[in-house]
């Protein structure tokens, strides 16, 4: 095997179950379809410095998570 290749398997897996328990410790939204645009929830303190908060924080690493995790992908089908 390429070494390249078994660096990547590694990163990519370290990759997946970091992602796994960021989204667990995320938590659980039962705003359904209503909470969609701020449909049905007004605007609070809480929302407005959501991004400081651990939950803001939680919301910014799973994006990013969520980017690494497709670009490991992508490398991973060119090899």
């Amino acid at each position: 095997m390429n070494a390249l290749f078994v660096v990547l398997c590694v990163f990519y897996l370290l990759g997946c179950f970091a992602l796994m328990s960021i989204i667990l410790l995320q938590k659980k939204r039962a705003g359904g379809m209503g909470s969609v645009a701020g449909m049905g929830q007004a605007d609070t303190y809480w929302d407005k410095n959501k991004g400081r908060s651990m939950e803001g924080t939680l919301e910014k690493w799973t994006k990013i998570g969520g980017v690494l995790f497709f670009i490991f992908s992508f490398a991973l089908c060119l090899l």
